[in-house]
Order: C-alpha cells, then structure tokens, then sequence
C-alpha cells in the first residue's frame, strides 16, 4: 500500500478534503496498536485501517464529524462497552481534517500581484496568477505559483469558485477590474477584494447601483481598499497588508 502521507498529498492536490485517523495509546487487547493510521472520506471511504469491524465502523463516523467541523478531536473508545468487542481494552484515536487548499485567484501581475502571489504561497493557498501580458507573467519567477495568460473575460468562465475560493482583484485597469468584480460577487467564495483608492470604492459603488449590478449592502461585503490599512507604500507592503486579510478570513471560517 502506498505510504498514507503521500496519498494525503495526492488527495489535497486533487481537491478532496479527508481526514487522518490515527491510534495514538492502547490499553489492554486492541485490534492495531499506537501507530496504526486510516484516511477517511467525506463520503466514507476509506484507506488503510485501525481496526476493522465495530470499532472501524465507529472512527469513520467521528472522522465525518471532524470533517463538518474542521477541528481536530481524540476520541477514546471502550471496545467492549462501546462496541462488543471481545478484546475488551481502550484505544485513544486522534483524528485530524486534512482539507484541500484555499484556491486564491490575483488578477493582475503587476508589482503587487506578483508580490501578493510569492508571500500566499507559503500559506498554504494555491496560487493562480491571471494576467493578459505574457510578459509580466514571464518575469514573475514565483515558485508554486500557477499562470494563467488569458483576457480576463475568456479566463472568469474557466476558474472553479467554492466557499473556500479567494479573489484579489489588482489590474492595470479600472474597467477591468470592476468588470472582474462584478463577476466574482455572484460566485461563491470565502474573500472578495479589489485594490484601489477610496475614491475609486465610492465611484465603483455608485456604479454598481446605478447599474443594478449590486446593491449597497452587497458591495458592502467587497473588502475594497483592500487588505489592512498598515500605512503601506510599495508593492511588497501592500502585498503584505492584503495577506494579513487573507490569513485572518482563512483562519476565522475553521472557528
């Protein structure tokens, strides 16, 4: 069987949240002892195993549970009391969510763009950076960062959102990046933003309104300034400023 981390790894990279389920102290008799690791799926599925029978049957319950909540949880277990088992000792189970990684979208490669891509990598966000100039793509050496050389109009159709998607909206166009933004606001995601001066906010929101494309409540939910007001001034400290809102929206939704 192939090692479980390396299936871990295989399933974050095919977007399939699981979660790890691992014997951490036995007493007793006990089907597997410490050490002992199984995979669980959302759906149920397994792979490897810590036991079997009712006791199997009963972790692939709690990891369900973990999954839903996205906080990790021991669970001890009395194989004969709990679940009939004649081994009749106690085995401790740490169950951690492995969930799959927050897709971050940045449209525009410019400075901060480029910027923003390298420092979120590290965040455990996957990466796409989306620009129409092959040339500013080219120059980003990013690492772990996906491109995306496309219109912005012919690449919004092709890019999955779910409620752990994220969207920094930074072009060299106000157009572009209102046009993006409307798109975007209609899609599920976890973060919405789009740089740019509060003048550029209010006359966006306005816009918008005017055009029935968003109510005030609505634009309302855009982080726009976006990220932190730290006083930043170049690129790299904007970058900074949008991560530290990044960061602090991914680590409130496992709350």
């Amino acid at each position: 069987m192939k090692d479980i981390y390396a299936k871990i790894g295989e399933n974050r990279n095919a977007g399939e949240d699981t979660a790890l389920c691992i014997v951490v102290n036995t007493r007793g008799s006990s089907p597997r002892k410490e050490g002992a690791k199984m995979l669980v799926y959302a759906n149920g599925g397994i792979y490897g195993s810590i036991g079997g029978g009712e006791l199997e049957k009963a972790v692939i319950e709690n990891a369900k549970k973990v999954l839903r909540t996205k906080r990790p949880e021991m669970f001890r277990h009395d194989l004969l009391h709990q679940h009939s088992m004649c081994c009749g000792g106690t085995v401790d189970i740490y169950i951690e969510p492995i969930m799959k990684k927050n897709k971050l979208y940045i449209f525009g490669a410019g400075h901060t763009g480029k910027a923003l891509a390298g420092f979120a990598s590290a965040f455990d966000f996957e990466v796409v950076l989306i620009d129409d100039r092959k040339e500013y793509l080219d120059e980003s050496d990013t690492k772990n960062t996906n491109k995306l050389q496309l219109s912005y109009s012919q690449a919004l159709p092709l890019l999955p959102f779910d409620e752990r998607t994220y969207v920094c909206i930074m072009t060299y166009s106000h157009a572009a990046d209102r046009d993006i933004l409307a798109y975007c606001m209609k899609k599920p995601h976890a973060y919405l933003g789009m740089i740019g001066s509060r003048r550029k906010t209010e006359v966006t929101k306005k816009m918008f309104a005017e055009a029935g494309i968003a109510s005030a409540d609505e634009t309302a939910e855009v982080d726009m300034p976006m990220g932190w007001d730290i006083g930043a001034e170049d690129p790299e400290e904007i970058a900074i400023s949008v991560l530290a809102k990044l960061i602090e929206v991914k680590n409130n939704l496992r709350t």
